[in-house]
């Protein structure tokens, strides 16, 4: 395989950006993407003295993810659109992951399903984390810029015509919008149910419109009935984030298709 980290590693470049030093972002300062923790242990095993990462150069910048991520992850091994879904999820979610996401999703002659399978199990990891509701958006879109740019580059990889690479991503994007759809009805249905079943369980009107005369709810059932409401309320908010996942998804291929 031929090294394509110049190929790959401006796509991941566009969503890493510049100066950031978010609260919620447990890496804290970074500059270019790399965290002021990797920057001066870089620093440190050249033997240079540490400091502040928005003095690193783009030069450095570009050194430390040519070694600690494009090459620790094995990258310059893998066919291309794979090479660039295992390294993009190893600045993003580390090295480690992305390399037990590439061994959980290999298996298929089919390159491009690796790369769809390797941003799913990506995105699935992303969603479960607590800090979602703050970057969730952003990183939904990444996932999806990086599987639709993955997958046309495995099925040009594997001698697909830019006509079947076009349907290819007509047929995703479309794929994608149903699922959106479907999700988001499954999320109001269940949203509705939830609610519902708060409103039976926490007024007394609401239940004895409901209830027969005299019949009345005791303490430890409306804990129950409580209880209820909020897993439904909390599986709802876990299909509108998957339908936003869909949506990112249909608009990253609709882009592709054009």
């Amino acid at each position: 395989m031929s090294d394509r980290f110049e190929i790959c590693h401006p796509i991941t470049a566009k969503w890493e950006g510049g100066w950031s030093d978010h609260a919620a972002d447990p890496g804290g300062k970074t500059m270019y993407g790399i965290t002021e923790a990797v920057y001066h242990a870089w620093l440190k095993a050249q033997g240079r003295s540490a400091k502040p990462v928005r003095n690193i150069t783009l030069t450095e910048a570009l050194a430390i993810y040519r070694k600690n991520y494009w090459e620790a992850c094995g990258a310059p091994h893998l066919v291309p659109g794979v090479d660039l879904a295992v390294y993009d999820a190893s600045v993003n979610s580390g090295v480690s992951r992305g390399v037990k996401w590439l061994k959980a999703s290999v298996g298929s002659n089919d390159h491009s399903t690796t790369v769809r399978k390797i941003c799913r199990a990506r995105l699935s990891f992303m969603q479960s984390l607590r800090i979602w509701k703050t970057f969730g958006k952003g990183w939904g879109r990444r996932v999806a810029d990086i599987e639709v740019r993955g997958v046309a580059m495995a099925l040009t990889f594997m001698g697909a015509t830019a006509s079947r690479i076009r349907a290819d991503a007509k047929a995703e994007a479309e794929a994608a919008k149903t699922a959106a759809k479907r999700t988001e009805a499954a999320a109001t249905a269940t949203g509705a149910g939830g609610a519902a079943t708060g409103a039976t369980g926490g007024s007394g009107g609401v239940t004895n419109a409901i209830l027969p005369d005299g019949v009345g709810i005791d303490g430890p059932t409306l804990w129950v009935l409580g209880g209820i409401a909020a897993l439904a309320l909390c599986a709802a908010a876990l299909l509108y984030i998957r339908k936003r996942a869909h949506e990112a998804r249909a608009d990253a291929y609709e882009g592709a298709a054009a």
